[in-house]
């Protein structure tokens, strides 16, 4: 069972007096690989923090993670990101209304940041709802509220991905497996054809 920080020391929920720019960093070393994030052993503390994806952490690792404190009704809450980029991005996507930190979160688990700047700033709701996975209403209120506001970028992957995200759908996959299998393609890989033979191989569909 991973430390929470609300168990942390002598009433840190207190002495954090609910600053969420009080920790924005942290360094140290991987003690455990759970569900949704890493354990990190900070100067003897071992702090849980929630992760997009862990795939790339090893055990023993030493890290530096960039990090969101949320304030919940059952204490605080520590979010790591590997950029400055993906914090910032996870940070606005939380003033969009209804966005908690779950759905930002997610939105950095299903594809690469440049990815979904682009597909808001396009805003190409087919993209969000297939490849993203937000809900149609979701979609549309992110376009709406943050087309304007998030960094343009080259279309990298996002039209091919759409197009290979509905050849999964139509060789049998369903949305969540088509999701998985299109995070685990390697982001060097280009083009339809081959990003689609990446998405087959990496799959265990």
């Amino acid at each position: 069972m991973h430390a929470s920080p609300t168990l942390i020391g002598f009433g840190f929920k207190h002495c954090l007096k609910y600053d969420i720019d009080m920790i924005r960093t942290l360094s140290g070393t991987v003690i455990s690989l759970e569900p949704g994030g890493v354990v990190i052993d900070v100067s003897g503390w071992g702090l849980f923090v929630n992760l997009a994806t862990i795939d790339s952490i090893i055990m023993g690792d030493k890290i530096t993670i960039y990090t969101h404190l949320a304030i919940k009704k059952n204490g605080p809450e520590l979010y790591g990101f590997t950029s400055q980029s993906d914090r910032a991005f996870f940070e606005l996507a939380l003033t969009v209304p209804g966005f908690g930190t779950k759905t930002a979160l997610s939105l950095l688990k299903r594809a690469e940041l440049p990815q979904i700047e682009k597909a808001i700033s396009a805003r190409d709701i087919k993209y969000l709802t297939h490849v993203v996975g937000l809900g149609k209403k979701a979609a549309e209120k992110i376009v709406i509220e943050l087309a304007d506001k998030v960094a343009t970028h080259e279309n990298i992957h996002g039209d091919t991905d759409t197009e290979v995200f509905d050849m999964l759908v139509a060789l049998g996959y369903n949305e969540r497996e088509a999701r998985q299998a299109l995070g685990a393609i390697p982001k060097e890989v280009s083009g339809r054809d081959a990003r689609l033979k990446s998405a087959l191989s990496a799959s265990t569909h």
